[in-house]
């Protein structure tokens, strides 16, 4: 059978370009791993990275209709917005016969099935959760002419018009599944992302990967030499030694998952590969880092979310302040600068946690760097569908579901003083997001007094954030006059120096 998938265009929005979460990394392989099982079984198979490539959808069109493929995917990436555009390219797809079988995967089509089915008439179904054993199972149906309904994974409309959904268990054997195929778009990324586990053992509010994989899911992981074998074959084929682990948690849970690190970690160092991770800060062991920094380590994300427990109570995040300050300094003793993930403006935040947020991060020597202290100084909770945030903020009345997806969700702060900070943190930091986004994107060289213009920014934006701070701790009223002034103000300095 011919299956042509599709990595669509994307665009952000230059008020969102702050917003980080609306996919997790994760899912830049899904395509590549459903690509990997159909071939597997025999189907032809294509990917299109209309993204990476920056194809237009003309462009795109010319692709679908020159291969006109048997069954077409779409792993849909929610960018802010109900993408009109895709849906309007689909129904031309499917409607001038250029391919008889649309279905969409990924993140958001397995919260937004419904929204998405009533959209866009043109996609037969939504593959949910896991991609990989549900499209075979839906190839195999169509290209027996048979009928793909009560396939465990998808979703569809019945004979009246009903949507249907059913859940497919989670990949237990993970080393059972083929080797992602990779494009060489992917290739031209400065490292090769690579998933060597699924799931996590946590469950914070704000996150949907454990409901993505299902109401039972666990983490699970490969077993290091099926990775290794992986990154063999990728350096046989590529020459590449820089990878990504995209996994959301590195580590499996407790002993084992420090042991099975260490094992990975023996395995990777005789390669002589460099490779960055993602982690739960009480997974940073100090034996287990120095080993794998051993093995060619160099960056990780960690998810510290709050400088105060009351705070990662909230959240469940079933960590302590405790802990993050101890594993920032064990990455820093082995040489790893910390990347961290932080939510400054919860809906529920009082002026309190913003303070005691911000004097953990200036203690911890985290509002150093530029990108990082526009991310950190006013990032907020963003409320996707399939969080428990997103559940408990709509049982309780308080969400606000956007006009343009009910994908997304906000809410008012219970704390106005806290809107006030965060509206206009938001506003600076987006401003420097944009201004910066070339020479932090790699399209444009840094100037020669980049660093020390970057470093002047810095310092203005952590006194931005303390005068208006300190300014609301006093009683200060922010007008929405002074609001505008204070960000003028702001915008403008950024540009002076910019310019001189």
């Amino acid at each position: 059978m011919k299956i042509l998938l599709l990595e669509h265009p994307r665009s952000v929005h230059p008020e969102r370009c702050n917003d980080i979460a609306n996919t997790p990394l994760s899912s830049c392989l899904l395509t590549g791993y459903a690509a990997g099982m159909l071939k597997s079984k025999g189907h032809h198979v294509e990917i299109v990275e209309g993204h990476l490539d920056r194809l237009s959808y003309p462009e795109i069109e010319k692709i679908v209709s020159a291969a006109k493929p048997d069954l077409l995917g779409v792993h849909m990436v929610y960018h802010w917005k109900n993408d009109m555009a895709l849906f309007s390219f689909l129904e031309k797809v499917k409607y001038e016969g250029i391919s008889p079988y649309i279905t969409a995967y990924g993140f958001y089509p397995t919260f937004a099935f419904e929204d998405i089915l009533t959209a866009c008439p043109a996609i037969d179904a939504v593959i949910t959760g896991e991609p990989e054993a549900t499209f075979v199972d839906l190839a195999e149906a169509l290209a027996q002419n048979a009928s793909p309904g009560n396939i465990p994974g998808l979703t569809w409309r019945d004979e009246s018009g009903k949507i249907v959904a059913l859940r497919r268990k989670p990949v237990e054997d993970l080393d059972s599944l083929p080797f992602p195929v990779r494009t060489g778009a992917m290739f031209r990324l400065p490292e090769v992302n690579i998933q060597g586990s699924r799931g996590c053992y946590g469950g914070c509010t704000f996150c949907y990967i454990n409901p993505f994989y299902g109401q039972r899911a666990v983490w699970r992981g490969r077993s290091p030499e099926n990775i290794a074998a992986e990154i063999d074959e990728i350096i046989c084929q590529r020459g590449v030694t820089d990878f990504y682990f995209t996994d959301p948690n590195f580590f499996g849970p407790g002993q084992r998952g420090q042991e099975r690190a260490r094992h990975l970690a023996s395995l990777l160092k005789p390669r002589h590969i460099r490779f960055g991770i993602e982690a739960r800060v009480n997974d940073i062991h100090d034996e287990t880092i120095e080993t794998l920094v051993d093995a060619g380590l160099r960056h990780i994300l960690i998810g510290l979310e709050s400088g105060r427990d009351h705070s990662l109570k909230r959240i469940n995040k079933m960590t302590t302040v405790a802990e993050n300050e101890r594993a920032i300094r064990i990455l820093r003793k082995h040489g790893i600068g910390p990347n961290i993930g932080f939510i400054m403006f919860e809906p529920d935040s009082s002026l309190e946690d913003v303070r005691i947020n911000f004097e953990f991060l200036r203690r911890n020597n985290l509002l150093q760097h530029l990108p990082v202290t526009a991310n950190v100084l006013y990032h907020h909770q963003i409320i996707l569908k399939g969080t428990p945030a997103y559940q408990r903020l709509h049982e309780e009345g308080r969400l606000e579901i956007l006009s343009s997806s009910t994908y997304e969700g906000v809410t008012a702060f219970t704390d106005h003083k806290v809107a006030v900070l965060a509206e206009i943190m938001r506003k600076i930091t987006n401003f420097i997001f944009v201004r910066m986004a070339g020479i932090w994107s790699g399209k444009e060289q840094e100037p020669v007094d980049g660093p020390k213009k970057n470093s002047q920014i810095n310092g203005l934006l952590v006194q931005w954030f303390e005068t208006v701070l300190n300014g609301l701790e006093a009683g200060e009223l922010f007008s929405d006059d002074r609001k505008v002034r204070f960000i003028y103000e702001a915008e403008k300095a950024v540009n002076q120096i910019l310019q001189e």
